[in-house]
């Protein structure tokens, strides 16, 4: 099947011509024809499936064949960052056609939301936004969605996850009753069936290989305790066959330890965590993607909100906590039908949860064999950040009353 299959519109059609697009993923091959069809849709579909052009390409040859000065599409993302490629890939799609959109988050100035506002008013075609800054819109009265005809959820299962949910029916409050709803998740908790029953009439549903790594992802593991993790990372980034990798910990203040232990050793990375300035967050993006930055570090907000292509190496300094997020983790690689590698390190205390992810992957990961030259450290007393969960938990039993702050 080809693009041409779906009888999209001339200048729609040369957009998609133009980004090199000739056929169409699983997803977008199985979701185009519900949508255009006018159906409502849930989709199961990881990040790295082609999902944000499934929905993208019929809802812009929708509103590039009919009437565009209103406000058309609301398209709700978790991330700002996500919200930012969504529209890059409006931007690239819609080239021809005449549709507009825009992103609307926060985290900005004051000139960001003032722009924001001027681009609401403008009746742009398709907003792309973050729940609360598009509340914030919402009520101001600045924005009026009374001619909507689509309503778009992507990684709805995320949203969820960060607490949107009441933000989430509090935008659809504000809108037209009649209109297509689109849900998209890479997971399919009973929540996301809640949730999307009560929005979505009589929905299709399309599930896209749920949970499974890319094929074209070589999965390592290495059996470790934690004083031998940085210098086995060191010497994994020193090898010359990585050239972009991303470093995935399981809390910003391993990610900043991190950053601070490789630049002593000249090595060139930087950290992407929510402390930074979102001018920050947007530079160190934009470097990685132009391949200006070989290495970035983050936590799991970082798994699903970035999109670049020629990742060859995603590292887990330690395990996720939840199997789901190793298979975001490791997403980030082998996309678009490349390959890539994704490395693993476990310790004595994570080997429940690589159990898990195992199971949920129905194979077991492969085992590498340590490094001579790292077989003579030795385990001592926990003094890195990523060492915390070390640390004797407090017992339950006997400290109800004051439990301790969380230690992790």
């Amino acid at each position: 099947m080809t693009f041409q299959d779906f009888n999209f519109n001339e200048q729609l059609f040369e957009g998609i011509q133009s980004m090199g697009f000739t056929t169409p993923t699983p997803i977008q091959e199985m979701a185009i024809p519900v949508i255009l069809n006018g159906q409502d849709l849930i989709a199961c579909a990881q990040t790295g499936t082609g999902k944000t052009g499934a929905y993208l390409l019929p809802v812009l040859n929708h509103i590039s064949s009919t009437n565009k000065h209103h406000t058309s599409a609301l398209i709700l993302a978790p991330t700002r960052e996500l919200a930012q490629q969504i529209d890059q890939q409006v931007e690239g799609l819609a080239y021809f056609t005449g549709v507009s959109s825009i992103a609307v988050f926060g985290g900005g100035d004051g000139m960001a939301y003032e722009q924001q506002r001027r681009g609401i008013q403008n009746n742009v075609n398709i907003i792309i936004a973050t729940p609360g800054r598009l509340i914030a819109h919402l009520t101001s009265g600045v924005l009026k969605l009374n001619h909507l005809t689509h309503l778009i959820l992507d990684e709805a299962d995320r949203m969820l996850d960060m607490g949107f949910s009441d933000d989430i029916m509090k935008i659809i409050s504000y809108l037209p009753k009649t209109r297509q709803t689109l849900l998209f998740s890479a997971t399919m908790p009973g929540r996301i069936r809640s949730l999307a029953k009560a929005i979505l009439k009589e929905p299709q549903q399309i599930n896209i290989a749920i949970s499974q790594p890319a094929v074209g992802i070589d999965q390592q593991i290495y059996r470790l305790h934690d004083q031998q993790k940085t210098p086995l990372l060191q010497l994994i980034l020193r090898d010359s066959a990585y050239t972009s990798t991303i470093i995935f910990a399981s809390r910003k203040e391993i990610v900043k330890s991190l950053y601070k232990e490789l630049k002593a050793i000249k090595i060139n990375a930087m950290a992407f965590h929510s402390d930074l300035e979102q001018k920050e967050r947007e530079e160190i993006l934009l470097k990685f993607k132009n391949k200006q930055l070989p290495v970035i570090i983050g936590t799991d907000a970082l798994s699903r909100g970035i999109d670049v292509e020629g990742i060859d190496l995603v590292i887990n300094y330690d395990v996720p906590g939840d199997p789901e997020d190793y298979i975001h983790r490791i997403g980030r690689t082998a996309r678009a039908a490349t390959t890539g590698t994704a490395i693993t390190f476990v310790n004595h205390r994570d080997e429940r949860k690589l159990k898990n992810i195992e199971q949920l992957i129905e194979r077991p990961i492969r085992l590498v064999g340590l490094p001579d030259e790292l077989a003579a450290i030795q385990p001592t007393h926990p003094v890195h950040a990523d060492q915390h969960d070390n640390k004797k938990k407090p017992n339950r039993r006997w400290n109800k009353k004051k439990p301790k702050k969380n230690i992790q």
